[in-house]
């Protein structure tokens, strides 16, 4: 529906899942615009529109995935071309419009990209993720609900996207523990993947920061062996189908994310 001449890139990831960091790592090429200052969280796109219900309506943070009305797709009502040239009239005032490729920000994407696709059919996709007990603590804070319960919307979260995936044209997802690892090396992936010259990162990137969680996650472990154990195994599997593991939380292998 949205051409424009322009290239549009979504990146996206739960919430606490480390896109704000890849996002500000992409915005600061010189062919690159994000938005910036907004006064909104994090500059995401999101808070700067009207057409799309925001995480919080559904929910927020930890919770938006298990609401009925959260996946959107290519078939929903709202997938129309007013509502394409009515959301890029929302945003496009906080880009740098002399820059040929613009990029927006928003956890909720996740569940979005068939209906995103829909609207600018030529847009790329960076999906971040991150270790699901890292995700539920850090989270937590905002959610007020149980890790168990922030773990299977992490889960939930990522079945959804596994199962659009297949229909998105030019899609990429990459760990955020790759990413504090590597920086240079992946973020110049990213940059390849939507056309632009690699760059090394412009601004601090901290060291990997899951241990603190780690540690949070082993002490629950302890106290409530029993039932964790039991947690543990009904998920186990599925989480290692994304890459990761409850068990071995060092673990980073191949993920039904990749292409």
């Amino acid at each position: 529906m949205i051409d424009g001449g322009k290239k549009f890139v979504f990146v996206f990831g739960l919430h606490r899942s480390g896109t704000s960091l890849v996002f500000k790592a992409l915005k600061a090429h010189p062919e690159i615009s994000g938005f910036d200052g907004t006064g909104v969280p994090e500059d995401e796109g999101q808070h700067l529109q009207t057409v799309v219900p925001t995480a919080k309506s559904l929910g927020g943070p930890g919770m938006f995935a298990f609401h009925p009305d959260a996946p959107m797709r290519e078939d929903h009502p709202l997938a129309t071309e007013v509502n394409a040239r009515r959301l890029l009239a929302e945003w496009e005032h906080h880009w740098d419009l002399r820059r040929p490729v613009l990029i927006e920000k928003s956890p909720p994407t996740l569940i979005r990209t068939r209906f995103f696709q829909r609207l600018f059919p030529e847009a790329h996709f960076v999906c971040v993720t991150r270790h699901p007990a890292a995700v539920a603590y850090a989270t937590q804070k905002w959610s007020q609900t149980t890790i168990q319960d922030l773990i299977d919307h992490w889960r939930r979260a990522h079945e959804i996207f596994a199962e659009d995936r297949p229909r998105l044209a030019r899609a990429m997802t990459l760990k955020y523990e790759d990413f504090v690892a590597e920086p240079e090396r992946v973020l110049g992936e990213i940059q390849r993947f939507i056309g632009v010259a690699p760059r090394a990162p412009e601004i601090e990137i901290r060291p990997d920061i899951n241990a603190r969680y780690f540690a949070m996650w082993e002490e629950h472990c302890g106290k409530d062996g029993a039932r964790v154990r039991k947690m543990i195994e009904e998920r186990e599997d599925s989480i290692r189908c994304f890459g990761y593991s409850l068990v071995d939380l060092a673990y980073l292998g191949p993920s039904v994310l990749d292409p």
